[in-house]
């Protein structure tokens, strides 16, 4: 005969169960997917910024107008554009593709800010930035992965 320990005693008891067990004992263990989710949430608000950034070089530029500059850079400056403000949607909405949108968007332009300096501001300050970003970003999914294999 199987022993019973105090929490299952106590669960026995309960005439109705509104959650799992699961459920129950999960509260108090940390919530990845929601610290996921709250993250992507703070990046969207930032990459929509960077978005509204480059529509502003495109749309009233400072320096030089986009039909002056080399095709090549014009085109990146417009793929950002509508690159950060895509992907800021898909990770306000923690769609799958947004996420996916949002490190090709960040890794193209940290490749783009070593290959063309002149024209899309990089730094050491972006760089870490990023790749710390991108480093939370994949550790919070695979937590979050692990979480819903637990239960």
């Amino acid at each position: 005969m199987a022993t019973m320990n105090s929490n299952d005693e106590n669960d026995m008891r309960e005439v109705i169960h509104l959650e799992s067990l699961a459920q129950r004992r999960h509260v108090a263990t940390t919530r990845w997917g929601m610290l996921l989710v709250t993250m992507m949430r703070l990046v969207a608000v930032l990459w929509f910024l960077l978005g509204l950034l480059y529509w502003a070089r495109i749309l009233a530029p400072g320096e030089v107008p986009l039909d002056a500059l080399p095709s090549d850079a014009a085109v990146v400056i417009v793929f950002f554009a509508v690159a950060h403000l895509s992907a800021a949607v898909g990770l306000w909405l923690a769609a799958p593709w947004g996420g996916v949108l949002w490190l090709l968007a960040a890794v193209g332009e940290l490749a783009a800010s070593w290959f063309m300096p002149a024209y899309i501001k990089g730094g050491i300050f972006v760089w870490l930035t990023y790749i710390s970003l991108i480093g939370v970003y994949v550790a919070f999914t695979w937590m979050a992965a692990q979480e819903r294999e637990q239960y």
